[in-house]
């Protein structure tokens, strides 16, 4: 099948009357008498008034005018018919750039990166912007058969950026498009030249490496004894034990459902906006970085709006993706895929931005042992979204990476 224009549609009439009567109609949980903040999940006095701003203020219109800016298209690979975004820049040093989200966003995690990129803003680096929607997400068809985890989705994209006739790209990720990305930058280093990421995942070195990196290997066998506070210095890691590890990271309880049980779950967020709409804002609030003493009294962080949270949201609701995309969880815990990603090391240049909100953050000589860093950049704020949180600030570090690249001659 050829590349096809697309269109982001309008919400067909009966569906939108669906939505605007579970709404209205909405039957919220029972609670404790005290508050207990965020403790338990999403309390309701962040969600109800989500609700209420889909129903009577959000609107959809509005954003899909700012989506349809830009040029989408479909394209079948592999048996699925998938959606991207493709935003050639006009500058004749432009670099291909594949920009990869995770969940539980989608392509509009990116939507204020695009055009600085594209343009190369500030004098920067400009870069051919696309940006896919995995399968299972937003306007890509799902995965019609079991194993569609990371490696899939990894050669997935491959194929769609060979498709465009770009024969040298470099490949950004966040959260699981972060360990889609480091796939890429393994598998297909002749064509993709460089690796991006703000979600670096990889093991801690092996011990057969203490030769080579004896103080590395020193300082893990210590944080295994002593904590990674008192090896890596308090607050500068969150090393997850493992992929459900709820005893350590009681934010993880989503991990177990969804990489044990999506099917089940899928009916009530399928079938509910709002149960929907209070899955996805318990990450958005955990993740998202939140000012000093407000992360227990406000739901969204004001680096992240109300109509953006709800326009993803809304993507969810309209493509009814969320059954596909959890579905990935259930794909990559139940193979060796984490494992051959985490333990694989990325020989092209690398670049990792990170942000303090991230939620799992690892030493930095565990990521320079498994990666060819080539810039590194701690950042004092921000959290999980840092195109949506930090959005100059992501735009800076991707462009200085290209400029790195174009001026070592990495690609051409």
């Amino acid at each position: 099948m050829s590349i096809e224009p697309f269109e982001i549609p309008s919400i067909p009439s009966e569906r939108l009357a669906l939505l605007k009567e579970r709404l209205r109609n909405a039957e919220y949980p029972n609670e404790l008498e005290k508050d207990v903040g965020w403790t338990y999940g999403a309390p309701r006095w962040a969600v109800e008034p989500l609700v209420k701003a889909w129903l009577n203020d959000y609107d959809w219109e509005k954003f899909r005018s700012e989506m349809n800016r830009w040029h989408h298209y479909k394209v079948t690979i592999q048996d699925l018919c998938v959606h991207f975004i493709h935003e050639p820049s006009n500058n004749p040093e432009a670099i291909p750039l594949l920009l990869i989200n995770g969940w539980p966003s989608n392509f509009y995690e990116y939507h204020k990166v695009i055009e600085p990129l594209r343009d190369g803003v500030d004098r920067g680096q400009a870069f051919h912007v696309v940006i896919p929607s995995l399968p299972g997400f937003g306007f890509s068809e799902a995965p019609k058969r079991p194993g569609h985890g990371v490696a899939r989705n990894a050669k997935f994209l491959h194929e769609l950026m060979i498709k465009l006739r770009y024969t040298e790209y470099v490949v950004h990720g966040s959260d699981w498009g972060g360990s889609i990305a480091k796939i890429i930058a393994m598998k297909y280093p002749n064509e993709c030249k460089a690796f991006h990421t703000v979600f670096p995942l990889c093991d801690p070195p092996p011990l057969s490496s203490v030769f080579s990196n004896p103080l590395t290997i020193s300082k893990y066998l210590a944080y295994k004894v002593f904590g990674a506070d008192a090896v890596y210095g308090r607050g500068k890691t969150k090393i997850r034990v493992s992929f459900v590890d709820v005893i350590f990271d009681r934010d993880g309880g989503y991990r177990c459902i969804q990489g044990t049980r999506p099917y089940t779950l899928a009916y009530g967020l399928n079938d509910s906006p709002v149960g929907l709409l209070a899955w996805i804002l318990e990450k958005f609030h955990n993740w998202a970085a939140h000012p000093a003493g407000k992360e227990s009294t406000e739901g969204l962080p004001d680096t992240i709006t109300v109509d953006e949270f709800l326009t993803h949201v809304t993507l969810y609701w309209l493509t009814k993706s969320m059954p596909g995309s959890t579905r990935l969880y259930y794909e990559n815990w139940n193979s060796t895929e984490l494992h051959d990603v985490n333990s694989g090391r990325v020989d092209i240049p690398s670049a990792v931005a990170y942000f303090p909100g991230e939620n799992v953050r690892l030493p930095r000589e565990w990521i320079e042992a498994n990666m060819n860093i080539q810039q590194f950049q701690d950042y004092e704020v921000g959290g999980h979204f840092p195109a949506l949180e930090s959005t100059e600030v992501l735009i800076d570090d991707i462009q200085r990476f290209g400029k790195l690249l174009k001026t070592n001659k990495y690609i051409t």
